[in-house]
């Protein structure tokens, strides 16, 4: 069965605000990182996620949408948690990597969830698993610096 565009775009917003918390979540982390590599890197995925938004609205204008500016529910919600709980135990390299590793995993899913329609556009399709490719390299990167700090004091 075909797809129709507005499904298209409904895929495409839920997937950008997915996206956009992501880029929210990753400036955060530079902020509060006190490890000047973490917080470049953390900088770059920022950036990166910047880019991710704005390839994926413009497939949304494609398919005759408007652009997804917003975050989701759940972002909110959960960035909020986190601040409250930094207040109580501080952030130290630990939580603030566990708390993007845990973004990436949401990421996956959101990419897997766009995926699932074999329907998709091969334009969109093209990059949602383009995205979704690099949200796994970043995944793996974080689990990578999460297993070298282990056993450091900071």
């Amino acid at each position: 069965m075909a797809i129709t565009n507005q499904e298209v775009v409904d895929i495409l917003q839920e997937l950008t605000e997915f996206v956009n918390d992501g880029k929210e979540g990753y400036e955060k982390a530079a902020k509060e990182t006190k490890d000047a590599q973490n917080e470049a890197y953390y900088r770059s995925i920022s950036l990166q996620r910047t880019n991710f938004a704005q390839e994926l609205n413009q497939l949304i204008r494609t398919y005759g949408g408007e652009a997804e500016t917003d975050t989701t529910l759940k972002g909110k919600v959960y960035r909020q948690w986190m601040d409250l709980k930094a207040t109580f135990t501080g952030r130290d390299e630990g939580a603030i990597l566990d708390s993007n590793i845990y973004g990436e995993e949401w990421a996956q899913k959101a990419y897997n969830d766009a995926l699932e329609n074999t329907n998709l556009p091969p334009d969109v399709r093209q990059v949602v698993e383009a995205q979704r490719k690099t949200s796994q390299e970043v995944y793996a990167q974080l689990n990578q610096m999460k297993g070298s700090s282990q056993g450091k004091t900071v």
